[in-house]
């Protein structure tokens, strides 16, 4: 889990954009973490403050400079095919 602070907006069809920053600096260990599940899918369930655990599927791309943009992705199906080298 990571905190996010976001900013929607909604267009004049209803099509939502958001941008948004992690609500506290990320240490080493957090940073990290947050690169691998990048690096291995970048969707993420968005949960709101006090709602159960559904929430929205985002597509997450992350700027050089920390910024945020989160898209909604009605159409991932959930699955998704990562390989690791460990060596």
């Amino acid at each position: 889990m990571y905190d996010i602070d976001i900013t929607v907006t909604v267009d004049a069809v209803g099509k939502w954009q958001a941008t948004g920053r992690h609500a506290g600096a990320l240490d080493t260990t957090q940073r990290e973490g947050w690169d691998f599940l990048m690096e291995m899918d970048p969707h993420f369930s968005i949960v709101f403050p006090g709602e159960d655990r559904g929430g929205i599927t985002v597509r997450v791309v992350e700027a050089e400079d920390g910024t945020l943009t989160l898209m909604e992705a009605p159409d991932w199906d959930g699955s998704v095919s990562v390989t690791f080298d460990l060596t």
